[in-house]
C-alpha cells in the first residue's frame, strides 16, 4: 500500500471490513460507485452462539452475502477470534480486576481492525482498507489528517485514537463526509437488504445479554459495602467491577434527597464510595495522568501545548493544557470536569483534527489523587 503512487479507482483494490450493518453497507455501496475494485470481509472476533445454538454471526454475514450480491463485489469471511481474546478480552477483564473500566472499542481498533485485519487486507493485495467509521482522513504534503465525521452525533474519531499515521494513510473512511440520515437515505434509494437494520449498540461479545451476568461468568465477584466519603455504611455491592464512576443505577440506595452516585472505588478495602448529588465536588477532577499515548498527527507537537480533549464518547470538548513526557501525558483541564474514569481513553483534538490520545491511568483533583482506584 502506497499513498505516494496515485492509481485510478479501477486499478485500486479496496478491502472493506463488513459487519452486516447499515453503515459497512453503504460504505461497500460508495466505493463501488466511485469506481473501485471492492472486496467485501466479515469478521468473525467473537463465538457468540447462544445455549440453544443460536448465532447472530451467521446472520449478520448472510447480510453481508445478501448486500454484496446486490452491489456485485465479491466477499470472504475471516476468523479473528483467538486474536480477539488474546488481544482485546483479556485486557478487557485485566482491567476489571484492577477497578478500571476498559475501553474494549479502542483496543479492538488499535489490534484487530487497524491491525490484523488490515494485514490481511495486504496479503489480497489490497491499496487501501476501508471501514464503515464516520471519520475523514485528509492528505497533507506529511501524510494525512484524520478529522472528525461531519456528522458530530455519529463521530468515531473517539475509538480510533490509538492509530498511528502509517495505519491512517492506509485506511479509507467513506463515509465521513456523510451524516446518519443520508447514509439510510442511501441505502433505502438502493433498497439494500440492511437499509432498515437496526444499529447494533454496545459491546459485540456482550449483545443482548445482562452486562452484570456476562462479567459474573468470567471474573469472581467480591461482595462489599457502599460507604460514603467519610465512612457512613450505605448499603452493599455485589462486586466493584459492577460499577463506574458517576454511576447512578443499580445501586439501590432510596431515601429522600438528591440521588446517589457511584463517586470511587477502594480496592484494598473493597468498599464501593458514594455519594448524593449529580453535582457532587467528588465526581470532579482538574488534571489527570495518562500512559499508551499515541500521537497519530502529522503536526510538531511542543513537549506543552493547549487543545481540546474528550474524556469519553458523546462528551463535550474540553479545553486543556497537555505535558508530553514519552509515551505519557500529564493534561491540565481549564475547568473541572465531572466522573474522569480510569481505564477510558483521552482524546486530544486541535479544532476538527484528531491529535490522538491515551489511557486514562489516574486523575487529580488540585493536586491530590482522587481514589477511584486503588
Amino acid at each position: 500500500m502506497n499513498m505516494t503512487t496515485k492509481k485510478a479507482p479501477a486499478d485500486t483494490r479496496v478491502v472493506i471490513g463488513m459487519s452486516g450493518g447499515v453503515d459497512s453497507s453503504v460504505a461497500a455501496l460508495l466505493l463501488k460507485q466511485q469506481g473501485y475494485e471492492v472486496i467485501g470481509i466479515f469478521m468473525k472476533n467473537w463465538d457468540d452462539t447462544d445455549e440453544s445454538g443460536h448465532c447472530t454471526a451467521t446472520e449478520d454475514f448472510e447480510d453481508v452475502r445478501s448486500v454484496c450480491d446486490q452491489i456485485g463485489i465479491p466477499y470472504y469471511s475471516v476468523n479473528f477470534e483467538k486474536q480477539y481474546w488474546d488481544k482485546v478480552f483479556t485486557y478487557f477483564l485485566e482491567e476489571y480486576k484492577v477497578g478500571r473500566t476498559p475501553n474494549p472499542d479502542v483496543m479492538c481498533n488499535k489490534e484487530i481492525k487497524f491491525k490484523a485485519f488490515l494485514e490481511h487486507a495486504k496479503s489480497l493485495g489490497a491499496d487501501y482498507l476501508a471501514t464503515g467509521h464516520y471519520a475523514q482522513v485528509v492528505e497533507r504534503e506529511d501524510g494525512v489528517a484524520m478529522l472528525r465525521g461531519v456528522d458530530t452525533n455519529k463521530d468515531q474519531t473517539y475509538f480510533l485514537n490509538q492509530l498511528t499515521q502509517e495505519q491512517l494513510q492506509q485506511v479509507m473512511f467513506p463515509l465521513g463526509h456523510l451524516e446518519k440520515s443520508s447514509v439510510r437515505e442511501i441505502a433505502e434509494a438502493a433498497g439494500l437488504a440492511t437499509a432498515k437494520k437496526k444499529d447494533s449498540t454496545g459491546i459485540c461479545f456482550i449483545g443482548e445479554r445482562n452486562f452484570k451476568e456476562f462479567l459474573g461468568e468470567y471474573l469472581p465477584a467480591r461482595p462489599g459495602e457502599m460507604q460514603t466519603m467519610d465512612g457512613k455504611v450505605m448499603g452493599k455491592h455485589d462486586g466493584l467491577m459492577y460499577h463506574t464512576i458517576g454511576q447512578r443505577h443499580g445501586l439501590g440506595i432510596g431515601g429522600a434527597g438528591e440521588p446517589w452516585f457511584a463517586v470511587g472505588k477502594d480496592l484494598k478495602r473493597n468498599v464501593l464510595l458514594v455519594e448524593q448529588g449529580f453535582y457532587h465536588d467528588a465526581l470532579f477532577s482538574t488534571s489527570l495522568h495518562a500512559t499508551k499515548m499515541n500521537i497519530c498527527t502529522t503536526k510538531e507537537l511542543p513537549e506543552s501545548f493547549e487543545c481540546t480533549a474528550k474524556f469519553r464518547y458523546r462528551q463535550p470538548d474540553t479545553k486543556v493544557t497537555v505535558q508530553l513526557i514519552g509515551d505519557k501525558a500529564i493534561v491540565t483541564f481549564d475547568e473541572p470536569v465531572r466522573a474522569v474514569t480510569p481505564g477510558q481513553a483521552v482524546v486530544l483534538y486541535d479544532d476538527e483534527e484528531c491529535l490522538g490520545g491515551g489511557t486514562i491511568d489516574e486523575v487529580f483533583k488540585d493536586g491530590n489523587k482522587l481514589t477511584y482506584v486503588g
